[in-house]
């Protein structure tokens, strides 16, 4: 059975069940708690808490309501702790993500039927065991599920602890609940786990430690709509399905390992893996950057990128141990694009930029990477000639920082082609030190891109909030904050959108903003729960964390107080740390001065304000 035949199947079986099929929503998702998708539950969960109704709200990715509480998708997933472990038998970054879910559709009896009939009708695969929660002093042992696997005539049902089958609560509160797990044994007799159920069946008013403690006066909570969350990784149930050693050898990786030919396995491996993730990444928008997940982005690319150089294969060294050519990195992406496209189309209608995109990353990365290699070398030499066979930490992190030379490489060529020590103590400190400087400067003295605390630039950052809710509006809700920069002369906002403004469309934010700065609308501050902030619908920008608590700035309308800000009738309503001018017209006129792509997948304006 193909992979392709897999996916299918699963969506077809559960759309028989009453199941809402929806496609993959994108690896950037629109949530600032995450960086990237990491699992099929993320774009259903406004359902799970109650901010959508599945029969009503319209979903993004299907541009109608799900019509169902019930619904089944195979989801794009990204997971970045494992990048490093990517060259083994198991380890990924991309991966898909088989799901089914239910926002009060059904419950225990019904999902655990479900995969029971997936697996042993569909896929005529046989369950060596299931696991169920042992129950705890504070909460109460999953009985309803193993009864049910027992009816099923599984019997080799094992109790586990919280740490292996219990979900939540993540934060300070939330739901949380049992899990049940399912294990089919690989081709070597080994028993695997290929689907985790999980039921958000409770909601506990604190953390999971406080929970694990039994915190007194805070017990666990029915909720009123139950839920199923469930996954089951695509790669490794191939494995299963097709009776192969590892996730490797199925008919994802194959194409590209034989195309690969004669390299080392681990280099085949990390190849595969990391061109692939790229590809995904690159096709939903990402493009390689030093910064959240366009840095990510790059570090696939250049750590696969020498793991193509053609010195892998003994006739593509000349006499003098010259490397004579590379392997083209962007040939590989092709054939990604090639076996993938019939299932996810964006590859294909996005094939010229994706190819551009690692066609320019090689360019750029094997410049740096001769120029690192020759430092290195000289390193190398050096430690032999002395006699210490060691590298300090502080040339790890020049290599690294300064050069851009992978860590894995330097790993390779020096510790395992010539046996050198190297100080990775000693350069981990640096480098952890390095990241937080980096992430200070980042951020500034002042919240919101803030470059001081002057008059000028706090009438700005007031008019930062009248304009991202005037191109919201102007342009389509999608529209979402990516950054900003504010100074004593200008404001200017990355924002997402898809396509460069019209001049049509600047004049009417100008209007838009204008007009609500002479509406002399009132600027207040409220500090509220975050689950509240958010229930408000305030806006918030990508990937930032926020505490608990949050301050909140509601822009109009005329009525609002201190006392009653009228947060339903607020033109404008985000998450900021200000500082803000009082009321909108001492701003002063507003007027766009540039704007245009900010070479990333972003748009930027470059709006000012003049006295009136």
């Amino acid at each position: 059975m193909t992979s392709s035949e897999v996916r299918q199947k699963f969506l077809e079986f559960f759309k028989q069940k009453g199941h809402a099929v929806v496609p993959s929503s994108s690896l950037v998702p629109d949530d600032a708690s995450v960086l990237l998708t990491t699992a099929g539950m993320q774009q259903f969960k406004p359902y799970y808490t109650g901010d959508l109704d599945p029969l009503k709200d319209v979903h993004p990715n299907l541009g109608r309501p799900l019509g169902s509480k019930s619904v089944v998708s195979v989801q794009k997933s990204f997971r970045t702790s494992d990048i490093d472990e990517v060259g083994d038998s198991t380890h990924l970054t991309f991966f898909e993500m088989l799901g089914n879910f239910s926002f009060g559709g059904y419950f225990k009896k019904e999902a655990i039927e479900y995969a029971h009939e997936f697996i042993t009708k569909e896929l005529g695969l046989r369950i060596s065991y299931v696991t169920v929660f042992r129950g705890l002093d504070v909460v109460p042992k999953d009985e309803e599920s193993r009864a049910v696997w027992n009816s099923l005539g599984v019997v080799d049902v094992r109790e586990q602890g919280m740490d292996d089958v219990f979900w939540g609560p993540t934060g300070k509160s939330g739901p949380c609940g049992p899990t049940t797990e399912i294990y089919c044994k690989n081709a070597a007799g080994e028993d695997v786990e290929i689907w985790n159920i999980v039921f958000n069946q409770y909601f506990y008013p604190g953390s999971r430690e406080e929970l694990l403690a039994g915190t007194p006066g805070k017990k666990l909570q029915p909720l009123e709509v139950p839920g199923v969350d469930t996954g089951m990784g695509l790669e490794r149930l191939m494995a299963v399905v097709q009776k192969k050693p590892t996730i490797f050898e199925t008919d994802l990786f194959e194409p590209t390992l034989e195309f690969l030919g004669s390299m080392p396995y681990f280099s085949k491996r990390i190849v595969a893996d990391h061109v692939r993730a790229s590809v995904f990444l690159t096709s939903d928008g990402v493009l390689p950057s030093n910064k959240e997940a366009g840095s990510i982005l790059r570090g696939l690319i250049r750590r696969a990128i020498p793991h193509l150089r053609e010195r892998q294969f003994l006739d593509a060294i000349t006499p003098g141990g010259e490397i004579k050519k590379w392997r083209n990195i962007s040939d590989v992406a092709k054939r990604i694009i090639e076996q993938y496209s019939p299932v996810y189309n964006e590859l294909e209608s996005n094939r010229d930029k994706i190819l551009s995109i690692f066609t320019d990353e090689n360019t750029r990365f094997r410049q740096l990477y001769e120029k690192g290699k020759k430092v290195l070398d000289k390193l190398i030499v050096q430690s032999i000639t002395d006699g210490s066979h060691r590298i300090s930490g502080q040339d790890i992190f020049n290599l690294v920082t300064t050069h851009g030379f992978p860590l894995e490489w330097i790993k390779d060529e020096a510790g395992r082609s010539h046996a050198i020590e190297l100080d990775l103590d000693s350069f981990h400190v640096k480098f952890k030190k390095h990241q937080d400087l980096s992430r200070t400067a980042s951020a500034g003295m002042f919240k919101g891109g803030l470059a001081d605390a002057s008059e000028r630039t706090i009438r700005l950052h007031t008019a930062h909030h009248l304009l991202l809710k005037a191109l919201q509006i102007v342009l389509g809700p999608e529209v979402k904050q990516r950054g900003s920069n504010i100074t004593g002369e200008r404001l200017r906002m990355d924002f997402v959108h898809g396509e460069k403004m019209t001049e049509e469309q600047k004049l009417e934010v100008e209007r838009m903003v204008n007009e609500k700065i002479s509406e002399d609308l009132p600027v207040i501050r409220s500090e509220m729960p975050l689950a509240e902030a958010e229930k408000l619908g305030a806006e918030h920008e990508f990937g930032q964390k926020y505490p608990e608590r949050v301050s909140v700035y509601s822009v109009g309308p005329k009525e609002a107080t201190p006392e009653s800000p009228r947060f339903s009738e607020a033109f404008s309503l985000e998450f900021c740390g200000g500082p803000h001018v009082s009321r909108t017209k001492e701003i002063g006129k507003f007027k766009i001065l540039a704007s245009g792509a900010s070479g990333r997948r972003w748009n930027r304006t470059v709006p000012q304000p003049f006295p009136c």
